[in-house]
């Protein structure tokens, strides 16, 4: 029996599908391509790799400090039971990630197979997949490094390449045969990256490793010393929060911004061919995509005749090869050809969709310029629930919010603003001052300037309550937090 630890990357801001994706919810977390996230379709694929002796265990996500509610809330939903979410006070990219995955795996003496994906990828074919990973486990349980190779379907250049020892061959068995690795080359030309697709023997590396967790700590010793003994040191250092039913991991925060940021290729695959370790590859042919910008999520959604793909309410008259995603209201296209158009309820976004890779630059441009649609949807998920600012002038602000069964917000106060909160819908518990009230639909209270308050949801179904602000300064880091039931900063 192969006992098998899930590793998930959950890092990266995904600013190529903005106005989508935002910091502050990347497109990891979107339902981009079906009813779930990419994300908890990750994690299901990970979670089905069991059967044919191989053991699933719980599993470990590395996940920004940020997002560590997002990534809970999400396997709740999906009913899959995390073991640690091991969270980088700042990202340091994917080798110092997996590191502290395998230490954290190598604990009490067990040393299991990781098998290692990124949190927002999308494949088509799960049995496929699953053969694959199989193949891969079975490799890597002996001692090998195994790698993930797509096989190419077109000469694409916004990919890194591994070359192996032979093109893969038609039979099943052959699918899912191990492949020496001969080298890993950088994104080529596209006369480049057709040579490769003639010749045959080259696959995309997607990014997804399967080794044992000491096999990753000697690899890394060998070739990128610096990095094992600093992120060592910062999880030597860590700490955890004790008595919470979620198994939030922190490595040190000072110890761990100084690790050099590198990549698992660049620190170590990429080394080990013709080193002490021997490296496979296993290919992978299961509808792969990283949905890396609109045009590649465009390329796997559904399409009518005309090559037009569409998600929300949208009607179009003439037109081919578009995607349009609307998100709040109807979006309506007549005559155009070879467009992407995102509306979200605060932005939109109209680009050539052969040019959907430059939607980075807007980001950065936002994120300059201080815009908070860089970063923040309109609608903003916390863990207690939600907020959508509907309405916003000089001096006030309107927010819809809601609030999950038996949760609340901080024991709060604002320096700038006074609060009116008006329920619609469930049952509120307030603390205002030293008062605590029940108010239900269509009652409502007022929190003065500088009082502490509280705001609980004490029912079983959501409490949805209108909050209109008002004051000198309506930004959300006007807050004195005095007791959290969610780890967060007090100030």
């Amino acid at each position: 029996m192969y006992s098998v630890t899930p590793v998930i990357l959950c890092g990266g801001s995904g600013t190529r599908l903005w106005p989508l994706s935002r910091s502050g919810f990347p497109k990891q977390f979107l339902c981009l391509t079906g009813e779930d996230s990419l994300f908890q379709q990750a994690a299901q694929r990970l979670v089905g790799l069991g059967g044919n002796d191989v053991q699933v265990e719980k599993m470990l996500i590395v996940s920004g400090e940020e997002h560590r509610f997002l990534v809970t809330e999400q396997l709740r939903e999906a009913g899959i039971a995390l073991g640690a979410a091991l969270l980088e006070p700042k990202g340091r990219n994917t080798a110092p990630a997996l590191t502290l995955a395998a230490l954290a795996a190598l604990e009490d003496g067990k040393d299991p197979v990781l098998v290692v994906t990124p949190a927002d990828q999308t494949v088509a074919d799960s049995a496929a997949f699953t053969a694959s990973m199989q193949a891969a486990i079975r490799a890597a349980a002996a001692g090998s490094i195994v790698i993930l190779g797509i096989s190419p379907d077109r000469p694409e250049t916004g990919y890194g390449y591994i070359q192996t020892d032979s093109a893969v061959g038609t039979s099943a068995d052959e699918q899912t045969a191990l492949r020496a690795v001969q080298r890993f080359v950088e994104k080529p030309d596209a006369a480049t990256a057709q040579r490769y697709l003639d010749a045959g023997g080259y696959y995309w590396n997607a990014g997804m490793f399967v080794l044992k967790a000491s096999v990753w700590m000697k690899a890394l010793e060998r070739f990128r010393p610096d990095i094992a003994v600093s992120t060592r040191a910062a999880w030597t250092q860590r700490s955890a929060d004790i008595g919470a039913m979620t198994p939030f991991v922190r490595p040190d925060k000072d110890a761990f911004i100084a690790i050099p940021s590198e990549s698992v290729d660049y620190a170590v695959m990429e080394r080990c061919p013709g080193s002490e370790f021997d490296i496979r590859m296993v290919p992978l042919d299961a509808g792969w995509s990283d949905l890396g910008a609109w045009d590649a999520v465009w390329q796997v959604l559904p399409k009518d005749d005309a090559g037009n793909a569409s998600v929300g309410d949208v009607m179009t008259t003439a037109c081919e090869n578009t995607l349009v995603h609307a998100a709040s209201r109807l979006v309506a296209l007549v005559g155009v050809k070879d467009v992407v158009v995102i509306e979200t309820s605060d932005a939109v976004l109209v680009a050539d969709r052969a040019r959907s890779q430059d939607v980075k630059a807007i980001v950065n441009d936002l994120a300059a310029r201080g815009r908070e649609e860089y970063a923040l949807h309109r609608k903003v998920h916390r863990p207690w629930g939600w907020y959508d600012s509907i309405d916003e002038g000089g001096r006030f602000k309107v927010k819809r919010i809601q609030v999950k069964p038996k949760a609340s917000l901080s024991l709060q106060k604002h320096h700038h603003r006074a609060e009116h909160w008006i329920v619609v819908k469930g049952t509120a518990e307030i603390t205002n001052g030293d008062k605590t009230m029940l108010i239900t639909e269509n009652q409502s209270t007022y929190i003065p300037l500088g009082e502490v308050h509280r705001l609980a949801n004490p029912g079983t179904i959501p409490l949805e309550i209108i909050e209109v602000q008002s004051g000198s300064y309506l930004g959300e880091d006007d807050i004195v937090r005095f007791e959290d039931s969610y780890g967060r900063s007090k100030a």
